[in-house]
């Protein structure tokens, strides 16, 4: 350096290599003989591949400092870089995003479309972390500079070009405190229509099939519809209700969603056009907090034909999820709701988070981030939480095996 160079304030101190036991003791032990203050760390391992970096104030002696890093690297058989600066780490810009990227396959080519969109809008990726890597690819990028609605846009877009989900959520504390979860049943809870399956005990599933078609086209609303095709349930015993029931399959990953999120405090409630004589039963089954649904009229064993009280509608469910926040003590931010057809549209408008599952595509238009993998349990990514961390919670209980490492 030449002797009227001004020294440097700052040292970025950046070592590569083999990953093994020791490494960070091993550095930090050689720049704490130097008095250095610690301005900030950050360590990624990758396939036993180590990167640590260290920004730290330079010394007295700073060439003295980077001569004994780099015999200690020599040792460990590391690569090392010694990197002068005049200042800590520039200050994030306004508008902290966290953009969730889910693929089955994850390609590369969609991870360069959604960070060539993040340039797009002047917007920078600070951190890269990976949240899951089975049954679907997961990672989570910590973006800065962009208004996260614009980014919502923006990524939405892109994503149904490259076949895989986005999320976007702003960077807040909402994300890390406790949350109400409100789910839709048919079709997102669980697999299949509760109603089709009633129709298909009753032997009416054709009739029951043609007022849900004209429902969807809409030529009738969905009370009107719902109250059709109740009718022609009519005589049917009920006694049905146990065979439907028993037959219900979740969605894959349902009950480690509701587990998984039950450990952190979460709140749980469903919210379903169908009956509360199954949802009820889902409700004690999976220690659901909060339901709501239309409930089928009874006499003499069988069914009326009639629901008992008004109709759990598009609105109800919406008004449902108001009702259940308030009595979880939580805001409308701190919820997410979680559906799949447009019975579920002003639910996912409320919600702080709208979700919408292998849904329509007016749903998936008009929610905040739509999921079209088949594992409802993927939702956990899109709160900050890994794989790694639910298997760890689950075999602490002896619920799972973790699965075989990749070769």
């Amino acid at each position: 350096m030449d002797a009227m160079e001004e020294p440097p304030k700052t040292l970025l101190i950046t070592l590569t290599g083999t990953d093994r036991p020791g490494v960070t003791s091993t550095v930090f032990a050689t720049l704490a003989a130097f008095g250095v203050a610690v301005l900030d760390i950050e360590q990624i391992v990758l396939r036993r591949r180590l990167v640590l970096g260290v920004l730290v104030t330079v010394p007295r002696d700073w060439k003295a400092l980077r001569d004994a890093v780099q015999r200690v690297g020599s040792e460990l058989e590391m690569q090392v870089e010694v990197d002068r600066g005049t200042g800590d780490n520039r200050p994030r810009p306004e508008g902290r995003s966290h953009v969730t990227v889910l693929g089955t396959p994850l390609r590369p080519a969609a991870v360069a479309a959604i960070a060539g969109r993040i340039a797009d809008t002047g917007a920078n990726i600070d951190r890269i972390e990976r949240m899951a890597r089975y049954p679907v690819t997961a990672i989570e990028l910590h973006v800065s500079g962009a208004d996260p609605d614009r980014l919502r846009a923006t990524l939405a877009a892109e994503a149904a070009v490259q076949a895989v989900d986005v999320a976007v959520q702003p960077a807040n504390l909402l994300r890390h405190g406790m949350r109400l979860v409100v789910m839709d049943v048919d079709s997102t809870l669980v697999q299949g229509e509760v109603i089709e399956m009633l129709a298909a005990e009753a032997g009416c599933l054709e009739e029951v099939a043609a007022v849900t078609g004209a429902a969807m086209r809409g030529e009738v609303d969905f009370e009107t519809s719902l109250r059709r095709r109740v009718a022609l349930l009519a005589g049917l015993e009920v006694t049905a209700l146990d065979r439907v029931y028993d037959a219900l399959q979740l969605a894959p990953g349902a009950r480690t969603l509701v587990r998984t999120l039950k450990r952190l405090g979460y709140r749980f409630a469903i919210v379903s056009g169908g009956f509360t004589a199954v949802t009820e039963r889902i409700a004690a089954d999976l220690g659901i907090d909060f339901a709501a649904a239309n409930e089928l009229e009874v006499a003499d064993g069988r069914l009326t034909g009639r629901l008992v009280g008004p109709v759990l509608d598009r609105a109800g469910k919406a008004d449902a999820l108001r009702r259940f926040a308030a009595a979880s003590g939580v805001s409308i931010g701190a919820t997410v709701a979680v559906g799949d057809g447009a019975n579920d549209l002003d639910m996912l408008a409320a919600a702080g988070l709208g979700i919408a599952f292998n849904a329509k595509p007016l749903v998936q238009q008009a929610a905040d981030t739509a999921v079209n993998v088949p594992y409802l349990d993927a939702i956990v990514y899109l709160l900050g939480i890994s794989r790694e961390e639910v298997e760890a919670a689950d075999a602490l209980e002896g619920l799972t095996t973790p699965a075989p490492p990749l070769p």
